[in-house]
């Protein structure tokens, strides 16, 4: 399965993925999800956000056993992060048939679409739009950068966008929902173990700063007669990083846009979006004021006018106790010692936890490094993360 996935929407230049909501390569993946499905003899149906499913027994009795994760990427992404949770899946259902168990409740396995926000900016629009975090009108304003809208790339792929909203009958036949994922950090390494489970989703959010300054001739303005909103942007960036440090937040300007783009031009607009994370509300919020505070004082500074809008936000996901605590009872039936660990990083799991009962399973990451092409996690790894997960299946869905 890992050999056939790898190639799709893989860069030769970077060796990163670029599979984009609705792209050709996201296609490609879908393909592929819909093949080991059928393959296996599952019920394949796709739901009416684009979402994939792959079922084993009724979809509409309720009470299912649900895993899987997303097969999209940010820009230049690694192989890991998304795939690792969907091949992971069908792995563990293979596991399952080889051990001969018999199933008590239906099981699905899914591929929740646009999780990354990579093409429109929204991160985990699939599992949103079915638990009703993301309107219909707001999904309709959502573009890329050329200005395609959502509906507009759903219908050029062959999906109806007429169809999506939230979900709830679906998502009222989930009893749990089990997510496998690599660790985006090294606490499993730091601790020696291949397989952790997860305990909570940190407060996180983005923002999009407005700079806007004068245009004007880089060569013949002088240095004291500028507006230049790429010194309030510098300046702002440097403030994100004082303010996280101090508050032992993470903040990061990863993406940005200059208007009119010209490199004999002072710029009109820099556009800058901020990317924020906390271990709880008072510190993201805390961060998140600092950065405001000194943009706008660096702005004056430099007459430029500073525009902040916060474009997503999620709080602190805590995992339901109960399964999480279950998970672990799986898991720690021969004295095993589970590690239990907090993560910065969003998923599908945060956002489905306000509808449904869900958990997370993280496998080890050696190098800690994820959202480029160097993510990687060990083949023996990757299989105990499988094992882990075929166990947790069986402990829920075969009792």
């Amino acid at each position: 399965m890992w050999r056939e996935l790898a190639p799709i929407g893989r860069n030769a230049g970077s060796g990163g993925y670029r599979r984009y909501a609705w792209t050709a390569a996201d296609a490609d993946c879908r393909e592929w999800f819909k093949a080991q499905a059928l393959s296996r003899g599952l019920t394949y149906e796709t739901d009416r956000n684009g979402n994939q499913w792959a079922w084993l027994g009724d979809p509409l009795a309720g009470d299912a056993v649900v895993t899987g994760s997303h097969l999209d990427s940010v820009p230049d992404g690694g192989a890991f992060d998304g795939p690792l949770g969907v091949v992971s899946s069908f792995a563990a259902l293979d596991e399952l048939r080889r051990r001969g168990v018999e199933f008590s409740r239906p099981l699905a396995i899914s591929n929740f679409g646009d999780e990354e926000g990579a093409r429109f900016g929204l991160a985990c629009v699939g599992s949103r739009l079915a638990a009703g975090q993301l309107t219909v009108d707001k999904a309709h304003q959502l573009r890329d950068g050329d200005g395609i809208s959502l509906p507009q790339a759903m219908e050029k792929a062959g999906y109806d966008p007429g169809t999506i909203g939230a979900d709830p009958e679906r998502l009222a036949r989930i009893g749990a929902f089990v997510e496998l994922h690599v660790e985006q950090g090294r606490a499993l390494d730091l601790s020696g173990d291949a397989v952790g489970i997860a305990s909570a989703i940190w407060p996180h959010g983005r923002w999009r700063y407005d700079f806007h300054g004068e245009a004007n001739h880089a060569g013949t303005t002088r240095l004291v007669d500028r507006r230049d909103p790429m010194l309030t942007y510098a300046g702002t960036v440097l403030a994100a990083r004082r303010e996280a440090e101090l508050a032992g937040a993470v903040a990061t300007f990863g993406k940005i846009s200059v208007e009119p783009n010209g490199v004999n031009a002072i710029p009109s607009l820099v556009r800058g979006w901020l990317d924020s994370r906390a271990a709880d509300q008072a510190t993201l919020d805390t961060v998140i004021a600092g950065i405001e505070q000194a943009a706008k004082e660096r702005g004056e500074r430099d007459g430029v006018d500073v525009r902040v809008t916060r474009e997503s936000f999620t709080p602190v996901v805590e995992f339901e106790h109960a399964l999480r605590d279950e998970l672990a009872k799986i898991l720690g039936k021969d004295g095993a010692d589970v590690p239990v660990l907090g993560t910065g990083a969003g998923h599908d799991a945060g956002i489905l936890s306000s509808s449904v009962p869900t958990a997370m399973l993280f496998v080890r990451n050696p190098t800690g490094v994820s959202h480029s092409p160097a993510e990687t996690a060990g083949e023996d790894d990757c299989v105990a993360g499988v094992g882990a997960l075929a166990d947790v299946l069986e402990g829920l869905a075969c009792r």
